[in-house]
């Protein structure tokens, strides 16, 4: 496989839920380069299987699991799947994340969109993340790894910021916590992008890219490859004395004033 020579994740399996596209992409992409067999998850067929193609013609293995998170009936059943595929799992990513920000979501009744978020981002990533991490206790060892934001300890003005700060608030409140519950056998770990340039940030308007920038003390976007090696290292072994943590990567925070 052509990588940038890690193997540092050989042997073990990463599922990435929310990897058809985006960041997910990158992540799952990214683990495979360092070894990993990964399991690719999506609600579409064709985007999943694309990536999970990619990662099969650069000498990786990878699997695709189709499931729409929205709905609680397909948690056990996902679970239960993906450790038949290589008897186990490893490394638990839970990505996914519901779009309520570009095309016709931004549009949508604030309660709508509420429920929305709440049921993909919040309710989708505990139940995954209890199932998932039995087995790895049970197993002896495993790493599972939920996605925050950084704002969620600053806040930020609007319907946008009170949603992703109420959502993302909650999936950190609860890693911290399962790391606890977990622990010794199981890391638990929060990573909390900033402003990342996904197909919302290619769009968003000039006083939003303005602010993007103006905000992190690198003075431009992340990409999700910079995301995408974060992730890496914190399921890593290298990390292996990081857990219950929520990790930024913003480039540095510039506040305002």
């Amino acid at each position: 496989m052509e990588s940038s020579g890690s193997t540092q994740l050989e042997g073990l399996t990463a599922v990435v839920t929310g990897s058809s596209g985006g960041i997910g992409r990158a992540i799952a992409t990214e683990l495979a380069e360092a070894g990993a067999a990964v399991i690719v998850h999506g609600r579409r067929c064709e985007a999943a299987e694309e990536v999970a193609t990619k990662i099969r013609q650069r000498g990786g293995h990878a699997e695709v699991l189709i499931a729409d998170l929205a709905d609680p009936s397909v948690y056990e059943p996902m679970v239960a799947r993906a450790w038949q595929w290589r008897d186990g799992v490893d490394i638990w990513i839970n990505n996914a994340g519901a779009d309520i920000l570009t095309a016709g979501a931004a549009q949508s009744p604030f309660s709508q969109r509420l429920e929305t978020l709440w049921r993909v981002d919040v309710t989708a990533t505990i139940y995954l993340s209890r199932l998932a991490g039995r087995r790895m206790k049970a197993a002896g060892s495993g790493t599972i790894l939920n996605m925050g934001w950084d704002g969620v300890e600053r806040g930020m003005a609007g319907d946008g910021g009170e949603l992703f700060a109420a959502a993302k608030g909650a999936v950190t409140a609860f890693s911290r916590s399962l790391a606890q519950s977990l622990a010794p056998e199981v890391r638990v770990n929060c990573l909390a992008p900033g402003w990342i340039r996904t197909a919302w940030g290619r769009e968003a308007s000039e006083a939003w890219q303005q602010r993007a920038v103006a905000e992190s003390l690198a003075g431009r976007w992340g990409t999700p490859e910079e995301v995408a090696r974060l992730a890496r290292f914190l399921v890593s072994p290298d990390a292996r004395f990081v857990n219950g943590q929520m990790v930024c990567l913003n480039g540095g925070l510039r506040l305002p004033g």
